[in-house]
């Protein structure tokens, strides 16, 4: 049974030795084959030159191709990591940086951000309470400004609740807006102040102290003006309550009389208006003296409705009685 199982073989592979002379000689014309082409020049794709990893590999297979071929079976070690004397998995955030695809694709310079592109056109954008940062930084805008064109205007755009939050909470000191203001007052430059939100409290004086003729107002913001408020005691002691208070009745009178400068009303006007919180729309504010012009599209508009009779008048050329008189 064994003669007829190799009966097939046999009559492919004769058993002879003339045969196994011929199965030596053609396995040693492959090994040969195989030799000439691993020897063979194959091209390669082009390499980064930075990549430490690549680099490596490629100066491996050019030197000693029989080491990358013949790997370990069982190794505990990532495949063709261990022909460094060091590994490293990745390359460094260095490397990474000066690599040439990486570069290509990399900005000059670093984009400059929205406060720095407001700040070339001459603009300075006050958007938040005016908390010690806020103030720090607008008048660090003012001088810069100042110091590159004393000639050139200055556009203040407002949209603060001043030292308070909008709930009435106070979070800054009436010392903020006072250094806002004084900085206003000792710059060369015009300054155009323009309403386009909120400006309450301290930052209502702001909007009234710019140029007389250039104080804009947006068709729908609101300027409030209010008495400071005394921050949280907390546990003070009585004595220092009535120091603060103290502070505080100086801060609302020092307020009353900057604000009746700057609108054209008189201190006493001021100060009782002062008494709750005064709300303004933008005519109100214009007509309490707190900006010159409404700022909207249609200004056209605007002149026109300011060359008609109010409604009184009209009743009165038409004859027209009020109930109230009869």
């Amino acid at each position: 049974m064994a003669t007829c199982l190799r009966l097939p073989m046999a009559s492919s592979i004769p058993c002879s030795s003339s045969s196994s002379m011929h199965l030596k000689h053609r396995s040693v014309s492959i090994r040969c084959a195989a030799n000439s082409y691993c020897s063979a020049k194959i091209p390669m794709p082009p390499l980064n030159p930075n990549d430490p990893f690549l680099s490596k590999l490629a100066s491996v297979a050019a030197n000693n191709p029989d080491a990358l071929f013949s790997r370990p079976q069982n190794s505990d070690t990532p495949p063709f990591l261990d022909i460094y004397d060091s590994p490293k998995l990745m390359a460094t955030p260095a490397q990474v940086e000066r690599s040439v695809s990486y570069n290509e694709h990399r900005a000059s310079t670093p984009p400059p951000d929205l406060p720095s592109m407001l700040l070339h056109g001459r603009i300075v954008y006050i958007g938040m309470p005016l908390v010690s940062a806020v103030t720090e930084l607008v008048i660090a805008e003012l001088m810069y400004l100042q110091y590159m064109d004393p000639k050139e205007p200055i556009y203040l755009y407002i949209n603060s609740t001043g030292t308070t939050r909008d709930d009435g909470e106070t979070v800054g000191m009436e010392a903020e807006g006072f250094a806002i203001y004084d900085a206003m007052m000792q710059l060369k430059n015009e300054i155009h102040t323009v309403a386009v939100g909120a400006a309450i409290g301290q930052a209502c004086l702001l909007l009234a102290a710019g140029t007389k003729g250039k104080r804009f107002m947006m068709p729908h913001s609101k300027a409030m003006i209010q008495q400071p408020r005394a921050p949280s005691s907390g546990l003070m002691q009585a004595s220092d309550v009535f120091i603060r208070a103290k502070e505080v009745i100086v801060n609302r009178d020092t307020l009353v009389k900057l604000l009746a400068q700057h609108t054209g009303n008189s201190e006493e006007t001021v100060s009782n208006v002062m008494r709750r919180p005064y709300y303004m729309d933008a005519i109100r504010a214009r007509e309490f003296g707190v900006i010159d012009k409404i700022l909207w599209r249609g200004q056209e508009q605007e002149q026109i409705m300011a060359g008609v009779d109010a409604p009184e008048v009209w009743d009165k050329n038409a004859g027209i009685k009020v109930a109230d008189a009869i």
